[in-house]
């Protein structure tokens, strides 16, 4: 899992414009750690490191958009704070985003936009920690170079660096539901495997390899002869389009848990979908050659895509039904089962009014950790 564009930075203001103009950061009131210039960087993330995703993502709710571009520049920044370092600092850099997480969930966020977004989400979404945290586990498997010998194998990594995004997309939406949570899962790793797919030839020429090795063999494949020079031969394309085919499956059986989200968010999902399975079409079009070539899906295509996802789903009857009961993959479960296992708090009635001070109280306790954290000023 790679993902590469410049690092976010928050833009400096000149110091007069600081003085005469409303603080940078909201007053310590406001409970939202992030600010509009946060939010923005954060746009920008998602708008520079996935296209695709940002074209579908246009097609979210406002309400669901903001806090899905802080989820994906969240990511995004932990998969590049690993991936671009050096091999000998990939440990300490994994450290650093385990303690970076634990301060999301401390509600004392790093100074980034994207840590503050991301506590805002987890405060406002009631987030299971488990699943960032099955990320950054993703992440450390690809720190350490990991391969891997079966389908299954691969599909555990999967279900840590896409399934968990899938499941925390559904979470944003205000879905819990075990069964659109599996579904959820299975479009992200149907992701993850097209995206392995699609980039072969990189990975190879970066010395790193996600196709299973027990197909490799079967196919008269040596992985490390191929990695010394990878072609893309009858045996590679044979893997290639086997790969997409078990992605095709959970792709369809992902359509499933669309109708268990929101309305208005039923496009968006299903656009991402679309696109990204397109991805893969364009891999058979190309002679499923993923080392000379990379698989793309050009502007025009992506809009015609999304305007499909508008129309409403066709399938045969009883089909949603029998997919959405399949069971969650078994390298996906812990993801479903993390969430079930998240209590969402109830609201405290307004006539409660114990239960309100208390609220108050730990507001204003809040309030002065946050303050404490503060740099001191001149």
């Amino acid at each position: 899992m790679r993902v590469s564009s410049p690092e976010i930075v928050r833009p400096a203001r000149p110091f007069f414009d600081a003085v005469r103009r409303e603080p940078e950061r909201p007053p310590l009131w406001a409970i939202p750690h992030a600010d509009a210039a946060d939010h923005a960087a954060c746009r920008a993330a998602i708008r520079d490191g996935s296209r695709s995703f940002f074209a579908a993502s246009a097609l979210l709710p406002a309400r669901v958009r903001r806090p899905a571009y802080g989820l994906y520049a969240f990511c995004r920044l932990s998969d590049d704070a690993v991936d671009h370092a050096p091999a000998r600092d990939r440990p300490a850099a994994l450290a650093r985003l385990a303690t970076r997480l634990a301060r999301i969930y401390d509600n004392a966020p790093s100074d980034s936009p994207a840590d503050r977004a991301m506590a805002d989400l987890v405060a406002g979404h009631t987030l299971p920690q488990a699943l960032p945290a099955a990320l950054i586990e993703g992440l450390a498997w690809d720190a350490q170079g990991r391969r891997y010998e079966t389908l299954s194998d691969l599909t555990a990594y999967a279900a840590r660096v896409a399934g968990s995004v899938g499941a925390m997309m559904t979470v944003l939406m205000g879905v819990r539901d075990a069964a659109v949570l599996a579904r959820a899962c299975d479009l992200g790793v149907a992701m993850q495997f097209t995206n392995i797919a699609r980039d072969v030839g990189e990975d190879a020429r970066a010395g790193r390899l996600y196709l299973p090795l027990a197909w490799m063999r079967e196919a008269g494949l040596d992985p490390d002869a191929f990695l010394a020079d990878p072609v893309a031969g009858p045996e590679l394309r044979a893997i290639v389009g086997r790969l997409l085919a078990v992605a095709d499956s959970l792709y369809a059986r992902a359509e499933a848990g669309i109708p268990g989200l929101p309305p208005d968010c039923r496009p968006a999902i299903r656009a991402a979908r679309l696109i990204y399975a397109e991805i893969g079409r364009d891999l058979e079009r190309g002679g499923l050659d993923p080392v000379a070539t990379r698989a793309r899906v050009p502007g025009r295509r992506k809009a015609a895509l999304m305007a499909r996802a508008l129309l409403p789903l066709a399938a045969a009857p009883g089909l949603i039904e029998r997919d959405l009961a399949e069971p969650a993959l078994a390298e996906t479960a812990f993801l479903v089962e993390a969430v079930a296992a998240q209590p969402v708090p109830v609201p405290t009635a307004w006539w409660n009014v114990p239960a309100q001070a208390a609220r108050v109280l730990d507001l204003v306790e809040t309030l002065r950790a946050r303050e404490a954290a503060l740099p001191a000023g001149p």
